[in-house]
C-alpha cells in the first residue's frame, strides 16, 4: 500500500497528514508513505526529520488584490502552477500511490488534480469550517472529502462523499490537576488562565497581557506562552510572582491543558481541534489577516456551539475585554457548560477514522 500525502505551508496544514502517517504505520505493516511539499514550507525541513521520502514543488498562492503588481506577481504563479502540475503528473506516475491526501496548503492543488487526472484515489482533508478555493474546487473529483466542522457541509451541496471526521490532532493523557500545577509553580486555590499565540506568538496577545498581567496578580493563575516574537520584551517588562508561569514556548503542552480552566489563543484549527478534544472552553481571537478569514470562521462555529467567547483583534487590550476574561474565569458553573460544548465538537479518533477510510479507499 502507497499513500502520498500532499500538504504544508504551514504545521495547521502539515500535522494532521502526519498524524493520519503515524496511524496508518501502526496499522498496516510495510505501508510506504511519501510527502510532497515546498521550499518555503515548514515541510521541507519537518518531513525529513521525521523519516519520510518528500517532493518539493515550486508552486505559489495567487495574490488577492487587483493592483497592477499583484496582477502581475498572478501571471507568474498560474506559470509556477502549470510547471508543478507537470511535476504532480511525474510524482503520480513514479510513485503510483494508491490514495493521494490533500491537507491544504498550495501544493495540494496540484498534486490532487494530478492524482485525479490520472484516476487515483483521493482523499481531501479539511481543517478549517470555511473550505479553501482548493477543497470546494477539487471536490467534485475527489474520491471522498473529510471536514472538521459539521457547518461546512453546507459548501458541498449534500454531497453523499462528504464526512465530518475532525481534525487530527496531538494526543494529550490525562494528568491529574495538582500535578500540573506544580509543575508550572501555580497556587492551587486560583483558576488558571492559559495564554498562547503559537512558537512566534501573537503580538495583539501579547500586548494585551502585558496591560493586564498585573491585574491578574492575586485573581487568577497565570501560565503564558509568549512565542519568541516578544519573549525578551515580556521578561524585561514583567516581574516574576508565585501566580504566574511566562516562558517563550510550553514544551509540556498536555501539562499546560491539564491545569487550564480557560484558554485566550488563536482560532488556528489545531489548536482547536486540541481544546475540543480536551474540553476546555476558551476565549478565542482570530489572526485577522489569515487566508479568507478562516480563523474567524473557526472561532464562529465554537462561539455557535457554546464552547468559546471571540473577541476581535483589535479590541483584545479593551477593559471591556479584560472583564469579561476576569468574569468567565471565576465562573465555575459556566466554564463546565462552554467544558460541555467543547467536548461535543471533539473528534479524538479522528487521525485513526481518517487511516481506516485511506486504507478502505486503497482497497477499492
Amino acid at each position: 500500500m502507497k499513500v502520498l500525502f500532499a500538504g504544508g505551508g504551514t504545521g495547521g496544514h502539515l500535522y494532521p497528514g502526519v498524524a493520519m502517517a503515524t496511524e496508518l504505520k501502526r496499522r498496516v505493516p510495510g505501508v510506504e508513505i511519501s510527502f510532497a511539499g515546498t521550499p518555503a514550507g515548514i515541510e521541507a525541513t519537518e518531513v525529513p526529520r521525521l523519516g519520510y521520502p518528500l517532493h518539493l514543488l515550486p508552486v505559489r498562492g495567487l495574490k488577492r488584490g487587483r493592483s497592477v503588481r499583484e496582477l502581475a506577481a498572478n501571471a507568474g504563479v498560474l506559470k509556477d502552477f502549470a510547471s508543478s502540475l507537470a511535476q504532480a503528473m511525474a510524482i503520480i506516475r513514479q510513485e503510483k500511490p494508491d490514495v493521494v491526501v490533500g491537507t491544504g496548503g498550495y501544493v495540494s492543488a496540484p498534486l490532487l488534480l494530478a492524482a485525479q487526472l490520472s484516476g487515483r484515489k483521493t482523499l481531501i482533508q479539511e481543517q478549517n469550517a470555511f473550505p479553501g478555493v482548493t477543497t470546494r474546487l477539487l471536490a467534485r473529483m475527489a474520491s471522498e472529502v473529510h471536514l472538521s466542522f459539521a457547518g461546512s457541509r453546507k459548501f458541498f451541496g449534500g454531497s453523499k462523499k462528504v464526512f465530518v471526521t475532525g481534525n487530527p490532532a496531538r494526543d494529550f493523557p490525562a494528568e491529574p490537576r495538582q500535578a500540573c500545577l506544580d509543575f508550572f509553580g501555580l497556587q492551587s486555590g486560583l483558576p488558571v488562565l492559559l495564554v498562547f499565540g503559537g512558537s512566534r506568538g501573537a503580538r495583539a496577545i501579547n500586548n494585551a497581557m502585558l496591560r493586564f498581567c498585573g491585574r491578574l496578580e492575586g485573581k487568577v493563575n497565570l501560565i503564558w506562552q509568549t512565542g519568541s516574537l516578544d519573549a525578551e520584551r515580556v521578561q524585561a517588562e514583567v516581574a516574576p510572582c508565585a501566580t504566574r508561569w511566562i516562558g517563550p514556548y510550553i514544551q509540556e503542552m498536555g501539562k499546560a491543558y491539564g491545569a487550564a480552566d480557560l484558554v485566550l489563543c488563536r482560532a488556528g484549527a489545531s489548536s482547536l481541534a486540541e481544546l475540543t478534544n480536551l474540553g476546555i472552553p476558551s476565549v478565542l481571537a482570530p489572526y485577522p489577516y489569515a487566508a479568507a478569514d478562516h480563523q474567524r470562521h473557526n472561532a464562529r462555529a465554537l462561539v455557535k456551539a457554546g464552547a468559546a467567547l471571540m473577541i476581535e483583534d483589535d479590541r483584545l487590550a479593551d477593559d471591556a475585554s479584560l472583564e469579561a476574561i476576569l468574569d468567565l474565569v471565576g465562573d465555575r458553573e459556566r466554564l463546565e457548560t462552554m467544558g460541555r460544548a467543547s467536548r461535543s465538537e471533539g473528534h479524538p479518533g479522528a487521525a485513526a477514522e481518517l487511516a481506516a477510510r485511506i486504507i478502505a479507499l486503497s482497497k477499492r
